[in-house]
């Protein structure tokens, strides 16, 4: 009997261990919730201690996190809408924050953030022209949707790191707008340069024209005076 019970309080005292201690990878941040309270934030990692029963530990995510948002459509300033995908990068900066405005779920902070891009993609692409998204000018938009993202995901406790777009493309629509208002362009181009062509080929036709009937009228002109210089001399 005292055997047995030795054995029971042994198991139940090995289960409050088990129970009492927690590991923090350097993958991960902890939270640690007393009757659904956060107690204390563990950020380093390690071995550390809990009340058993009362305490709960809710581990965050400590490393960068890609989220991708692909097939995003915006328009320019002249209207014109074009596909853009692009990638951000962010982590958890503030585990507290992060628990109490989005209970610690990573979905709903990608959806919120997510949320915000898309309105920072309108509107920095709205200012402008699609040849400025593919010059220089590049550079500046990827900060400015970074920096206008970065508002709404601190108030998360979530850092941007960065935001890269990686494509953007005419949509079908205006992709074929635009290769056949190329096509009108180049023709009307073509069309220019041989107007320019047969101008060039009618001016220089009536130069050698002129310049023939010069030269013409002045072989004739030599002649006759070659002509009147031989009689001259026949009769002298």
């Amino acid at each position: 009997m005292t055997k047995t019970i030795l054995g029971i309080a042994a198991a139940a005292i090995a289960v409050l261990l088990y129970l009492s201690y927690f590991i923090v990878d350097e993958k991960h941040k902890a939270l640690v919730l007393r009757f659904g309270d956060i107690n204390r934030v563990v950020e380093e990692p390690g071995l550390y201690f809990k009340l058993p029963f009362a305490d709960t530990v809710t581990l965050v995510e400590d490393r960068i996190i890609i989220w991708e948002n692909n097939d995003r459509p915006v328009q320019d300033i002249a209207s014109q809408v074009y596909i853009v995908d692009a990638i951000t990068l962010a982590r958890i900066k503030d585990a507290r924050k992060f628990r109490e405005t989005l209970g610690a779920d990573l979905l709903q902070a990608e959806a919120r953030v997510a949320a915000r891009l898309d309105a920072a993609l309108r509107q920095t692409y709205g200012r402008r022209s699609f040849d400025a998204a593919l010059s220089s000018d590049r550079a500046v938009m990827m900060r400015e949707i970074r920096d206008q993202v970065r508002t709404e995901a601190d108030s998360l406790g979530i850092e941007i790191v960065d935001v890269r777009v990686r494509r953007t493309d005419l949509s079908e629509n205006v992709l074929e707008q635009t290769y056949n208002r190329m096509k009108s362009e180049r023709n009307a181009l073509a069309q220019d340069i041989r107007s320019q062509g047969e101008a060039t080929k009618t001016r220089m036709n009536a130069e050698t024209d002129r310049t023939y009937t010069v030269k013409l009228a002045e072989a004739r002109k030599q002649a006759e005076i070659i002509r009147g210089q031989g009689d001259a001399e026949r009769n002298r």
